[in-house]
């Protein structure tokens, strides 16, 4: 017992002795009642708490190609499926490597592909758009390449399957001189290299 509870002991000893030698009936103490336990339900006369909303996550896209090992993906060759790819590449903004809640949600997209695909090796390319030296897009076109590939593996995407390279500016998706252009040049880019 601890020391708290001995000296309270002895205390409570004392009192009743004291009592019982005056001839005076103890005096009754008030235990507190325990909290009901949580049982999901309401307790009689209160309301219950609305429960806290949920932040909504972002929709994935919809990933058109058929998923399955047997159908007509885990058919088709290499060719093919990176042409009708289900793997959406993730776009960046300017002079960044981080990805952005709509990139996560690709990810998202990809990461369950590549789940339901287990024998599938993927490349991860970086790119830039045009503007910017080439040493400075070689570097950041690996961050992106690499930020993707770090947030598959966080959705149990084993590593060993994943590979990373960097073309800097060097492939642009579209050849145009301005910010939409531009826009989608800033991606990381998925090419199934194996089945």
């Amino acid at each position: 017992m601890t020391r708290m509870r001995m000296t309270g002991l002895w205390v409570g000893v004392a009192v009743v002795s004291v009592t019982v030698a005056c001839g005076k009936k103890p005096p009754t103490v008030e235990r507190p009642m325990p909290p009901p336990a949580d049982t999901g339900g309401t307790v009689l006369g209160s309301t219950p708490a609305p429960p806290a909303p949920e932040p909504p996550l972002p929709e994935p896209p919809v990933v058109t190609s058929p998923v399955s090992s047997e159908g007509a993906i885990g058919s088709k060759n290499l060719d093919d499926l990176n042409r009708e790819s289900p793997l959406l590449p993730v776009l960046f903004a300017l002079d960044s490597f981080e990805v952005s809640a709509e990139g996560r949600a690709v990810l998202q997209a990809s990461a369950q592909v590549l789940r339901q695909q287990p024998t599938w090796q993927v490349t991860v390319e970086g790119h830039c758009d045009e503007r910017g030296t080439a040493e400075y897009n070689l570097s950041l076109g690996e961050r992106r390449a690499v930020a993707a590939v770090t947030y598959l593996v966080s959705l149990g995407v084993t590593a060993e399957r994943l590979r990373t390279v960097s073309y800097g500016k060097e492939f642009p998706f579209d050849p145009g001189h301005d910010e939409s252009a531009w826009g989608k040049n800033r991606r990381a880019h998925f090419v199934i290299t194996a089945k």
